[in-house]
């Protein structure tokens, strides 16, 4: 990426700056080969299964479905939702005062609702995307909630990612469900319902502080917020990150974390991955062991998805070449 307009110095203009202005301008043909690099560095990394949060405002209708179909490809299983947001007005320019909710639900909220509801309807792995409360009005967060409930799905939803989305919990209390995806509550001021997905990396790296996600009632799952997809990497630093709060932290509490994300797609617990390691079922040994890598991964009905490290549907080659001219129109768009 080009460096943005201004230094961000804050969450809000991390945002407005950078990933903001990112998603505006993806299209479909960015998305299905970033996807689908995405899913061979997962493959490579020995995950086989990713849930997704795609948002992009010019990206909006059949994007999950491109999102699926890149994934499908490589043989990497996928949940996908569309983030749905009311920061985006509805002549597609961004809202001037984004610090707040919004007062009512735009045609671009409505269209993300509509993504939605068609991927899941058409047989789609999918949950209800919702980007954040603070993005969003009180009739679009109703909205995600009720078209979550008529499809019998969950809602995946980030909360309180950073302080200005504190408010977060009190508007959400009402709505949340037991199969709500509630991602981040690094500043969450009360118990949700549903399952909390942590990030350490992405935390740490847009410094909105610690999570402490041991403290919470809610069943933890690890995540990367899209940096990147090795799950053993993400466990080794949630451990680092529990243990720089509290010296008593054993890395089988973040190893229990890096298992419950397979109560989100249990097919995958029968996949089979060959490593480089010896000793990979050993948080102890994982968690002090960099460069643990995937040198086969075989689905429960005998396909070999990734021989001696490199996928076998896909050529890398190819995938890595389209995702770079992919990449260069976007450097160009932003």
């Amino acid at each position: 990426m080009p460096a943005p307009p201004n230094q961000p110095t804050d969450f809000l203009s991390i945002l407005q700056q950078v990933w903001w202005r990112l998603d505006a301008a993806l299209d479909l043909e960015m998305l299905r080969w970033s996807a689908m690099l995405g899913a061979v560095e997962a493959l490579q990394s020995g995950t086989t299964a990713i849930v997704d949060h795609h948002e992009g405002p010019n990206a909006i209708e059949g994007s999950l479905q491109v999102i699926a179909d890149a994934c499908a490809e490589v043989g990497v299983r996928v949940m996908c939702a569309y983030g749905v947001t009311d920061r985006w007005q509805d002549n597609g320019a961004l809202r001037s005062d984004t610090s707040t909710a919004p007062p009512r639900m735009t045609s671009a909220a409505e269209r993300g609702l509509a993504e939605c509801e068609r991927f899941i309807r058409g047989g789609g792995n999918g949950m209800v995307g919702v980007h954040a409360a603070f993005t969003c009005s009180d009739e679009t967060l109703e909205a995600a909630a009720g078209l979550a409930r008529d499809l019998g799905v969950g809602v995946h939803v980030h909360v309180a990612e950073g302080p200005i989305d504190t408010p977060a919990g009190a508007r959400l209390e009402h709505l949340s469900s037991d199969d709500w995806l509630l991602v981040h509550g690094v500043h969450l001021d009360r118990d949700l319902r549903g399952m909390l997905a942590h990030n350490p990396r992405s935390n740490m790296n847009n410094a909105v502080g610690y999570a402490h996600p041991a403290h919470r009632a809610n069943t933890v799952v690890l995540g990367t917020d899209g940096i990147g997809a090795d799950m053993l990497e993400e466990f080794r630093l949630a451990y680092v990150a529990h243990r720089a709060s509290d010296v008593t932290a054993s890395p089988e509490t973040a190893w229990q974390w890096l298992a419950n994300g397979w109560t989100l797609m249990p097919q995958a617990y029968s996949d089979v991955v060959t490593w480089n390691y010896d000793h990979v079922d050993s948080p102890w040994h994982v968690a002090f062991t960099p460069g643990i890598r995937a040198l086969h991964v075989r689905q429960a009905n005998g396909d070999e998805l990734l021989r001696n490290g490199l996928p076998t549907r896909v050529d890398l080659g190819e995938v890595r070449a389209k995702a770079a001219e992919q990449a260069a129109r976007l450097f160009s768009r932003l």
